[in-house]
């Protein structure tokens, strides 16, 4: 018995050096903590005394799965603009449009992805639920990646006519990225039905959500901008500046169609009070 464990142990070492028998990655979801953003729930047809609390989270994630990975949404303050201190660091940004927003955030996004001991330099894909600024402030990092975008959202990125005063742009080397252009409603990202990108355009022209089928946790829709409150899914409120309320409309349709055929749990990306129960990394959903 000793002399044939022996063995089985020798053609086991073999088969991995020799590259052909790599043990694979379990299928892992990661959530990364991106800040507080305050906000006020008129923009989304709320009043403050109809929502559990007027701020909302920022948030990433990361796909871990055994072909390969996927970074989802990159953040709204990018980690070369701050220092951390160990306490509550305040940001207060002025927009493209001239708008004020305020974020309040603890720990840079890599060095969440540090202590999972992911590189961003080494992701298989990243895909962005939209463009909007308050997910894809660290978007240069991931560069490198094979960026996954429809093709009306990557226009809308890269207008063939720039913006004027030109201005630099936290996701602008994804214009040199090697891209695969989404153009069917589900984009199956491993080919396995695991983790499953899924069109809800409204919000910005190529918005998008973002399904993945854990082993244990089950199925797990990231909303992207698809709701920013809880309230908006109750008590059917449409923000005041939708790309196209009527495509928005259809979408949320869609998913509410698919969560209930799927069993799936709905994560939306900006509800504080739920983000907060999350488990972050370095810890997991399997």
């Amino acid at each position: 018995m000793r002399h044939r464990s022996f063995l089985a142990m020798v053609v086991v070492v073999g088969a991995l050096a020799a590259g052909y028998a790599q043990p694979a990655s379990p299928l892992r979801l990661y959530v990364f903590d991106g800040g507080v953003l305050d906000s006020d729930p008129g923009r989304y047809r709320l009043k403050n005394d109809e929502v559990k609390t007027t701020q909302l989270s920022i948030a990433a994630f990361l796909v871990v799965h055994p072909r390969g990975t996927l970074m989802w949404d990159a953040g709204a303050i990018a980690d070369d603009s701050w220092t951390p201190t160990g306490a509550p660091v305040t940001r207060d940004l002025i927009l493209s449009n001239a708008a004020e927003r305020r974020v309040v955030l603890r720990a840079p996004l890599k060095a969440q992805l540090a202590a999972v001991k992911h590189n961003p330099a080494t992701t298989t894909f990243f895909a962005l639920s939209h463009y909007h600024w308050d997910h894809v402030a660290n978007a240069n990092a991931f560069a490198g990646a094979t960026w996954l975008v429809p093709q009306s959202e990557r226009e809308a990125m890269f207008p063939a006519k720039p913006h004027e005063p030109p201005q630099p742009s936290t996701f602008a080397a994804l214009q040199r990225s090697k891209t695969v252009t989404l153009t069917a409603a589900d984009h199956d990202v491993f080919g396995d039905g695991t983790v499953v990108i899924k069109r809800a355009a409204g919000h910005t022209p190529g918005h998008q959500v973002l399904y993945v089928k854990l082993p244990r946790t089950g199925g797990v829709v990231l909303a992207g901008d698809l709701y920013h409150y809880p309230e908006e899914r109750t008590l059917n409120r449409l923000p005041t500046t939708e790309f196209n309320e009527e495509q928005t409309r259809l979408a949320r349709e869609g998913l509410e169609a698919f969560l209930k055929q799927s069993g799936a749990q709905l994560w939306i990306q900006h509800d504080l009070t739920a983000h907060a129960r999350l488990r972050k990394a370095p810890e997991y959903y399997d």
